[in-house]
């Protein structure tokens, strides 16, 4: 415990608070230091980037829970990639009699798939669900079995499914890392994108236009470029959006969350203000001397690689090469010949993979000069 003593006229313990201040001051301001995450509201939370799948911010994110509407992410993806968008579904009376948010089905109604995504993912219809369902799967049992052959395929690992629409149910669970992951491969999907995009939309056989329920995206959030809605009074409000803002996407699911409107915003915000794409390898060939040998090997990055870093994190990022034992011998190189490495503070951030250069990879990488210069060998 801190005794105070009198020297100068100030306290020993009030100096202490007072340095204590200018250094959390200094902290602060420091160039470089990402600020604090805010706190959210919900149970469960996680922010992601689209493009790489890296997590910056997470709250008991692998926690499987109820996650109501959410669920029909996996439903709209698996219609739009059945390719019969274009093709005529019959409701029946199991769909029309579903529980819950509908876009007012009648018993015998026929509906393009496509005008039924649309109102699955901007009515949330229950009835659509079903009606998905039965016309991909034969089935809505067919159609569940076919959610979870395709969660356990993209590693949803804290996913069972057991109805198109999640209406609560004993063991149709998901977490909100999942969920996420499920969002970042759809979102991959052109059509996908558009319908999770659109702020309202007419099916063929209706006279009004469906509203989106998304306010991110229709109303608080101009950076906001999808996403679904839940709500059941077990599950709480369920939410996964995204945002895209200076060339970076962003994924955000939060579950259980009484405020989830103002958290993904804060969140977004957060996550646009303290991260930036930044170019880590460049497309094209590179030269790497081997360690421990007078040999040198070229190599060859297929694309371009960028990941979501802090300033602080640029100034930390280093990268090593390896390579496979085969890939050094004249007579036999294999078309992988090893790979890099990308560190940040000496934490593994992420890997590319070296493939074996040749002529052909060089003609899409450089200018006329360069390619002189590699066909001359005058550097």
């Amino acid at each position: 415990m801190v005794q105070e003593s009198r020297q100068g006229g100030i306290t020993l313990k009030r100096l202490i608070h007072l340095v204590s201040g200018i250094c959390l001051v200094i902290v602060i301001f420091l160039p470089g230091q990402a600020a604090a995450a805010p706190g959210v509201s919900a149970a469960h939370a996680v922010l992601m980037e689209q493009s790489t799948g890296r997590v910056l911010f997470e709250k008991d994110a692998h926690e499987p829970q109820r996650i109501a509407s959410i669920t029909k992410i996996m439903t709209a993806i698996i219609a739009i990639e059945s390719g019969e968008l274009e093709d005529m579904a019959t409701a029946s009376r199991r769909a029309v009699y579903t529980e819950g948010s509908s876009i007012y089905l009648e018993e015998g109604e026929k509906m393009k798939l496509k005008d039924l995504v649309y109102g699955l993912m901007l009515r949330s219809g229950n009835d659509s669900a079903v009606a998905i369902a039965e016309k991909v799967g034969g089935s809505v049992e067919g159609f569940v079995h076919m959610m979870n052959e395709k969660a356990a395929w993209l590693g949803m690992t804290d996913t069972t499914f057991e109805n198109p629409h999640g209406l609560d149910s004993e063991n149709h669970r998901s977490s909100a890392y999942d969920m996420a992951l499920l969002m970042r491969y759809a979102m991959d999907n052109d059509i996908f994108k558009e319908i999770t995009g659109a702020k309202s939309y007419k099916a063929e056989t209706r006279t009004y236009a469906w509203g989106n329920k998304n306010k991110l995206l229709t109303q608080y959030y101009e950076y906001c470029t999808g996403g679904k809605t839940g709500y059941t009074k077990k599950a709480g409000r369920t939410l996964v959006s995204t945002a895209e803002r200076d060339g970076m996407s962003l994924i955000m699911v939060t579950i259980n969350d009484p405020d989830d409107w103002r958290d993904h915003m804060r969140l977004f915000d957060w996550g646009f203000e303290n991260y930036q794409m930044t170019d880590l390898q460049e497309r094209g060939v590179e030269q790497f001397n081997i360690r421990g040998t007078n040999k040198e090997l070229s190599g060859y990055f297929p694309e371009n690689l960028q990941y979501p870093l802090t300033h602080k994190e640029q100034q930390q990022v280093t990268s090593s090469a390896y390579f496979l034992h085969s890939a050094l011998e004249a007579d036999s190189q294999p078309e992988t010949i090893g790979k890099k490495v990308f560190n940040v503070n000496g934490n593994y951030l992420t890997e590319m993979t070296i493939r074996k250069s040749d002529s052909g990879h060089d003609t899409g990488r450089y200018g006329f000069w360069q390619l002189f210069q590699k066909m001359t060998g005058v550097f």
